[in-house]
């Protein structure tokens, strides 16, 4: 009975978790407004490395640090650098929803694809099943059918986003052999906090001070709530309820991606991402089905 309580008390937790990721979006979106790319992208990093000196208190873990391990941290920060800077700019030039579902929904694919030809692993025949439902589904997502469309819109940096998380998911794997998921994430944000410094210090960094209350809800929100918080949780959660469990909970990142996007930048609900949307995620079932 209080193995079925725990179990329902992390999954409550996850379920905030996914809500937190899923409203990233529309705060990324609101942060795109009237500020630079690269300041956005500082800050962001900026106020994700502070939020998390207080978990790092909490769980009161040795950090040890290697070349084993700083090789994968800073990899993983350059790639989380460049994914914010496709991500900030496919978010600004389209819709928060249709950008959170294409690259939370593509994105595992898109990591099966690089495993299977980086490490040679052999696809079962419902996983081939799944990789061709996940082309029929980027297809849709991405309106391949306009090609020029998506060669000048903001389809072609939500793709880019998707294969360089792929990436970002197969150092994080591998690097967990090395190094605590918590001290990597902090390493992570601390590095690409001093890199995107480098880059935008000639930028109107304190810029920010002048902005309004909805800038700084967007702000602290996506960098503590939609970064630390949920990812916290849902490393804790993965502990305790399994990672095939707790991956399934991120089929509802879109989900509360697309409303969030609908109620608070009253985005309309499109029916290519939609449709798009069900087959890429039916497709990612296939996928990581056993």
């Amino acid at each position: 009975m209080n193995l079925k309580n725990d179990d329902r008390f992390y999954q409550k937790l996850l379920l905030i978790a996914m809500l937190f990721w899923g409203g990233g979006w529309t705060a990324l979106k609101i942060l795109t407004y009237n500020l630079p790319m690269e300041v956005i992208i500082f800050w962001r990093f900026f106020f994700m490395s502070l939020s998390f000196l207080p978990i790092l208190y909490f769980f009161k873990r040795p950090l040890r640090l290697s070349f084993g391990n700083l090789k994968y941290v800073f990899a993983s920060s350059i790639l989380n650098i460049a994914f914010m800077v496709s991500s900030f700019y496919g978010i600004k030039y389209g819709y928060a929803g249709a950008g959170s579902v294409i690259i939370t929904t593509f994105s595992p694919i898109m990591t099966f694809l690089l495993v299977a030809i980086l490490f040679r692993k052999n696809i079962t025949t419902k996983q081939y099943f799944g990789l061709i439902l996940g082309i029929f589904g980027g297809y849709i997502l991405l309106q391949l059918n306009d090609f020029e469309l998506f060669l000048n819109g903001s389809n072609l940096y939500f793709l880019l986003c998707a294969t360089i998380w792929a990436g970002v998911t197969i150092l994080s794997q591998h690097s967990h052999k090395h190094i605590h998921p918590i001290h990597y994430s902090f390493l992570i944000s601390i590095i690409a906090t001093i890199v995107s410094f480098v880059y935008a210090m000639n930028s109107p960094l304190m810029a920010v001070f002048s902005q309004g209350a909805d800038f700084w809800i967007a702000m602290i929100y996506l960098a503590v709530f939609g970064q630390t918080i949920a990812t916290t949780i849902f490393f804790i959660a993965s502990g305790k309820l399994g990672s095939q469990k707790t991956s399934s909970f991120m089929f509802l990142v879109p989900v509360f991606a697309l409303g969030s996007a609908w109620i608070v930048l009253n985005e309309p609900l499109q029916v290519h991402i939609l449709i798009g949307g069900a087959i890429s995620m039916v497709a990612v079932y296939f996928i990581n089905k056993k």
